[in-house]
């Protein structure tokens, strides 16, 4: 009786060490998979496009890209968070009207080319939390060379929300056809002050608007009256079309337009700029 009972109890424990065993390698084996999972659990669960959202490029594969902040080429100096690929994303009223606008400018040689599209929530923030740390100006020789950082916020050039993660608001240029080609931003580069003549900063193939794109500076008003000539003909031809396909200016810049009426006046969008987030 008493070895049937050593055996019993010999048996339990073994029985509970497997078990034990079983449960720890399934756990491991869960960890593991957690471990190896993230970026498809992140991208499953971020944040998708309303489908009144759409490419650009689909809408108008002509309409020339140069999506400034998926580089190092911007006031901060690197990527902004949320912008996983140059893609330009708007709302689909925003891009039709921006197709129209190319049919007129094509016609007389020209061709838009934006610089910025759909913001999301997330870049807004790291621009706010750049502008906070008042000890980075590394960017500031070529976009605000005349503007203390501590007034970006005062001046109005930084803000907790922008138009742009509505959707309907772009950043973009007029660039002569033949379009020449642009070279590679290369960091660490000297910085030429935005609002230099345009053989002396820093190369795009825009027409000469004055002052580069994201020049915090007064003279990128767009109509300042220090801007005239063939630099106020641009900037007018730009206006003026964008106007005739239902897009306002913002006055303090020249490259900033927004279209009318707004499809989501009232909402901010946080999904990334990527191909992901219009499937």
């Amino acid at each position: 009786m008493m070895r049937m009972r050593r055996l019993a109890t010999a048996f339990r424990a073994l029985t509970l060490t497997t078990a034990f065993r079983a449960l720890t390698l399934t756990t491991v084996a869960l960890l593991a998979a957690t471990a190896t999972a993230p970026p498809a659990a992140r991208a499953a669960s971020e944040p998708k496009a309303p489908e009144e959202f759409v490419a650009l490029r689909a809408v108008d594969p002509t309409i020339i890209q140069e999506m400034r902040y998926t580089t190092a080429h911007n006031f901060v100096g690197e990527r902004i968070d949320g912008y996983r690929q140059p893609l330009c994303i708007l709302t689909r009223p925003a891009a039709r009207a921006l197709h129209e606008a190319q049919r007129k400018l094509l016609r007389q040689g020209y061709s838009l080319k934006v610089y910025d599209c759909y913001r999301p929530q997330r870049a807004v923030d790291h621009f706010v939390r750049w502008a906070e740390d008042l000890a980075d100006e590394r960017m500031k020789p070529e976009f605000y060379p005349h503007v203390d950082k501590s007034r970006l916020f005062a001046d109005g050039y930084i803000a907790e929300k922008s138009g742009h993660s509505r959707g309907s608001t772009v950043d973009l240029t007029v660039v002569r056809l033949p379009a020449k080609k642009t070279r590679p931003y290369v960091p660490g580069e000297t910085l030429v002050p935005c609002y230099a003549p345009q053989s002396e900063r820093f190369p795009d193939n825009s027409a000469d608007m004055g002052t580069g794109f994201d020049c915090f500076d007064t003279l990128s008003h767009t109509e300042d009256p220090r801007v005239q000539g063939a630099q106020r003909a641009n900037r007018q031809l730009l206006k003026n079309t964008l106007a005739d396909a239902g897009f306002v200016n913002l006055p303090e810049e020249w490259w900033h337009f927004t279209h009318k009426p707004e499809l989501f006046p009232d909402t901010y969008f946080d999904f990334p700029v990527s191909w992901r987030s219009l499937t």
